[in-house]
């Protein structure tokens, strides 16, 4: 099973405004918790080493990270979103690492993804794909035999991108120069034929970009 896992939750949040101009998204309160809360105690009790990235107002966010007991915080304010794969200690990771959002809302079944992430092969990236959300932008993935030949969000095909992605960091160091940004990351794993997809698929997963979405009630948490 896994041993690591990574919370990305850096991001400012400007569609959540105004709660964004107080505190970073992750903070944002949902259910009674903070926004980040959910992925936390989803790894919490599975995965016994998690780490998180903070940017925006990342003293609040740390503070709150610090007493929940995580193992690591990275610091990556105005960088972009892959630049902790190829400049922190997780650089040096040679397995498995499981990567959320802190605006994922989802159950993940940990043993399916990880014996999917086996049968590919144990790849340097493998994302785990959703059914399409209405109101809930995404990544269409193309693929074939479980290998991505492409991610866009004008093609439309029956699954896409969820943020949820198993990588192994060491391995994608050694494949190429470091990069900032997740898409630039994918597109040349694209052109490698390493990114591959999941068979596994969550049957419950939400994402939320603005305070109406927040205000929705999820009925299956």
């Amino acid at each position: 099973m896994f041993k690591h896992a990574l919370i990305m939750a850096a991001g400012r949040g400007s569609r959540m405004s105004p709660l964004t101009d107080v505190v970073p998204k992750a903070l944002v309160p949902f259910n009674g918790n903070p926004l980040i809360h959910h992925g936390l105690t989803l790894i919490r009790g599975q995965i016994p080493n998690i780490y998180a990235t903070v940017g925006y107002k990342g003293s609040l966010l740390s503070s709150y990270l610090i007493e929940y007991g995580i193992s690591g915080i990275f610091n990556t304010n105005l960088r972009g979103n892959a630049w902790w794969i190829f400049n922190t200690m997780l650089s040096l990771l040679d397995e498995p690492l499981l990567v959320l959002t802190c605006d994922n809302i989802v159950r993940l079944e940990m043993v399916e993804i990880f014996r999917s992430y086996c049968k590919q092969g144990s790849p340097p990236c493998m994302v785990v794909p959703v059914k399409p959300v209405p109101g809930i932008d995404g990544d269409f993935i193309e693929e074939y035999e479980s290998v991505v030949l492409s991610l866009s969000r004008n093609n439309r095909s029956t699954r896409y991108c969820s943020g949820i992605q198993i990588i192994n960091p060491q391995r994608i160091n050694k494949l190429m120069e470091p990069v900032d940004c997740f898409s630039e990351l994918w597109q040349n794993l694209i052109a490698e034929k390493m990114l591959y997809v999941s068979e596994y698929s969550p049957t419950n997963w939400s994402s939320f970009d603005t305070l109406q979405q927040l205000s929705q009630s999820i009925e299956w948490i």
